[in-house]
């Protein structure tokens, strides 16, 4: 099939390179040109496992452009996959839709066949029906379901297995507004394994949150327990394994540590509480999710400041600046407001990860970047903030070290060794 792609970012290039994979033909929209020219080339702007690779091995069936035009004209239907950041109240900025939308229209209104329009962007329950549509059919001045489709089919990407999750996902949902689009979607999943659903499109678009809502949930549920865990002298990792052998609730996401983070989990957690609040629905269990995951990094300091009282003028390695590792993202990492803390105590940092010093030199000029972590054990006192697997190989001989993602490893030649949650 003749597929087009709006947003080169996470969702949208591995959406786009797996549908290449798979035998569509595929046309990617940008409006950064050095994106699109670094796509033409087989070369990935994003960091993400085995993305470049399929790239460059089916670039006959996929190319880049900033022509909405040649993108629309030449597909059969449209994935929009652009950001939706969070504002500052916590709802989400639908201006790249918007835009998206826009430019679509008007391509379409100059476009003879039947076009489906899918939205991938990830927008709160109810915005395809009752957003989206009235400014699709208002900028192409055509009507849906008669000249165009609608649909909403959510991601599950996990960044740094993004490319593995959508080719060999759990579950499709698509969300389909008229029988073309639907026939479209089962058309382009036909091969795929897994359960595929077809539902409205605020169905789809409330499993997509209900979802995230949830796996972050279960991770600051554990996070908490780990907290009393530790005064209790116990390590939450044994808990979780006796909790996880229970069917219903099950080991995934019950890996203690300093909170979740990345392009997903934030977002779609404050949208939910923002959207329940001006709607007067009572959303307690969302907000004390969100307020854990706020406070869970500072435990390192608390942790930290048991070894070292007075912080001011130390010097503190912190190991990881990435939210999770195989990624270099850097969106709502836990790193973030770490750092921010050892600022405000004045402490002198240097810092290593081996993707994303990039992006946070552009929060944070003013801190110390090495070229390698060995350069990071130089000082005496580490914090591990990512649990990049070149960590666990590092000697941390005569090391104060505070451990936020389970290393372990560190623990084995450490002078002192103490877990956030363990």
């Amino acid at each position: 099939m003749n597929i087009s792609i709006v947003g080169t970012g996470y969702v949208g290039l591995v959406s786009g390179a797996c549908f290449a994979k798979l035998g569509h033909k595929v046309i990617c929209v940008d409006i950064d040109e050095e994106k699109v020219e670094k796509i033409n080339n087989g070369i990935s702007p994003i960091f993400e496992k085995d993305l470049e690779e399929i790239l460059q091995k089916y670039s006959k069936n996929i190319n880049a452009t900033t022509s909405y035009k040649n993108a629309i004209q030449n597909s059969e239907i449209t994935f929009i996959c652009v950001g939706t950041p969070s504002k500052e109240n916590g709802d989400i900025d639908l201006k790249y839709v918007d835009q998206a939308i826009k430019e679509i229209g008007l391509e379409l209104k100059n476009k003879n066949n039947f076009h489906s329009v899918v939205i991938k962007s990830t927008v709160v329950p109810g915005t395809t029906q009752n957003h989206v549509l009235p400014l699709l059919e208002q900028a192409s001045d055509k009507k849906v379901g008669k000249d165009f489709g609608l649909g909403m089919n959510p991601e599950f990407l996990r960044e740094g297995v993004a490319v593995d999750d959508f080719l060999h996902p759990d579950r499709i949902v698509n969300g389909c507004h008229d029988s073309e689009t639907k026939k479209l979607l089962t058309s382009i999943y036909k091969d795929f394994s897994c359960p595929i659903i077809t539902t409205s499109l605020t169905v789809s678009e409330m499993i997509k949150y209900a979802s995230n809502c949830y796996l972050a949930t279960k991770i600051s549920f554990i996070n908490e327990i780990g907290n009393i865990c530790k005064e209790l002298d116990i390590d939450v990792y044994d808990v979780a394994d006796g909790m996880g052998l229970d069917a219903r609730i099950e080991r995934s996401f019950l890996n203690a540590g300093i909170g979740w983070g990345g392009s997903c989990f934030p977002k779609d957690t404050k949208a939910l509480f923002s959207w329940a609040k001006k709607e007067n629905i009572s959303s307690h269990l969302i907000k004390s999710v969100i307020t854990v995951n706020d406070e869970q990094p500072l435990q390192l300091i608390k942790i930290l400041k048991k070894h070292i009282p007075n912080l001011k003028g130390k010097k503190i390695g912190v190991l990881g600046l990435a939210f999770k590792p195989d990624t270099d993202d850097i969106r709502d990492s836990r790193s973030i407001p770490l750092i921010q803390k050892l600022i405000e105590e004045k402490v002198e940092i240097i810092v290593y990860d081996p993707e994303a010093m990039k992006h946070f030199k552009k929060i944070f000029p003013q801190i110390k970047y090495c070229d390698s972590a060995n350069q990071v054990l130089e000082t005496d006192t580490i914090i591990i903030a990512t649990a990049w697997d070149e960590f666990k190989q590092l000697d941390y001989s005569d090391k104060l070290v505070i451990d936020g993602r389970r290393v372990l490893e560190a623990e084995k030649t450490a002078k002192i060794y103490e877990g956030v949650c363990w």
